[in-house]
């Protein structure tokens, strides 16, 4: 890195690193902390202040700050930096249609509807979280989204959700979904099974039944499911988790197959680890983490949910026009170890 160049929150942590003035100063924080440099490694990719999504509360925003005024002789840059990769917004790529986004109120699925929304879609932002709801409405002022606060697992919120659509429904985006506690098989309990597969397997079903009828009387449409690494390989996450991620690749593919002579595209997209900011669960399985452990460790880079919702809308737009029943891995590599 030029030693001119200042080094901001948005430069990636790599160059944080390879710089002698960040990587004294990263260090010295990993050592006060107590934390192994390693654990940085699937990181190098990420802004530094994605920092303080992941580390789920324990780094404020002040230490952000602090890192970089010391990086920089004491004064905060005037401009940020962007060395790393930065959201490219296409103008009118989902001009005129209506696109329906669960978990849109945090993540993946915020920044997914964000997404679409500046593209020029009318989004249908669906979350259980009214609060949260509103603060993605308040943050793009003037764009077109629609707000139903629901449960995809009830048949009411389902019934909500496409009353808010209307009659037109141009594209569907199931991102809601729930991580369980990495238990195995023999430790996952009837509440915990129930839940995971509730929101992750029959609410995406019941939503994708629900819009099926407007997109076969207009011979088109597109459905983008959120899967998982944990739907191509046994090792990233907890059964009931692992289970509901494969269940989601055999409802893409099904509905792929039957759909496809009727216009209709069905994809999903594999995340791999992605900075979201999502607590451990506080029940985890210490069976279940053991064995994980050295599999997880092996995550080749951390996503932001901005580089999913690139995946997400380019799969939700006529970009992907040839593109049907496909599993996109966009997990930094991590599906070809």
């Amino acid at each position: 890195m030029n030693a001119h160049q200042p080094l901001t929150a948005s430069t990636p942590i790599g160059g944080w690193l390879d710089d002698p003035r960040g990587s004294s100063l990263i260090r010295a924080l990993l050592s006060a902390s107590g934390i192994d440099e390693a654990v940085l490694a699937p990181l190098r990719g990420l802004p530094l202040q994605q920092l303080v999504a992941l580390s789920q509360g324990q780094m404020p925003q002040s230490v952000v700050d602090d890192l970089v005024l010391q990086a920089n002789g004491g004064q905060m840059p005037d401009e940020e930096v962007a060395t790393g990769w930065t959201e490219s917004i296409t103008a009118h790529r989902f001009d005129d249609q209506t696109v329906i986004v669960t978990g849109a109120a945090s993540g993946i699925g915020r920044a997914t509807a964000s997404r679409v929304a500046r593209e020029g879609g009318r989004v249908i932002a669906v979350d259980v979280s009214t609060e949260k709801l509103t603060q993605l409405e308040e943050s793009l002022p003037g764009y077109g989204i629609v707000t139903v606060a629901g449960d995809i697992t009830q048949q009411d919120s389902i019934d909500a959700i496409i009353a808010a659509a209307g009659e037109r429904i141009d594209a569907l985006a199931n991102v809601a979904g729930i991580n369980d506690n990495f238990s195995p098989l023999h430790e996952t309990t009837d509440a915990l099974w129930d839940r995971v597969m509730n929101v992750n397997v029959t609410g995406a079903f019941k939503l994708t039944r629900a819009v099926l009828p407007a997109m076969i009387a207009q011979h088109r449409g597109v459905i983008v499911n959120v899967a998982s690494e944990a739907g191509l390989r046994g090792n990233a996450s907890g059964n009931a988790y692992t289970v509901s991620k494969h269940a989601i690749v055999g409802l893409t593919r099904s509905a792929a197959f039957m759909y496809g002579p009727l216009g209709i595209r069905v994809n999903a997209v594999a995340p791999g680890g992605v900075a979201t900011g999502i607590p451990m669960p506080a029940d985890v399985s210490d069976f279940g983490l053991q064995r994980l452990q050295p599999f997880q460790s092996q995550i080749p880079s951390i996503a932001t949910a901005e580089h999913l919702a690139a995946s997400i809308t380019f799969l939700l737009s006529g970009d992907s026009v040839n593109i049907n029943g496909a599993v996109l891995a966009s997990d930094g590599g991590w599906s070809v170890q």
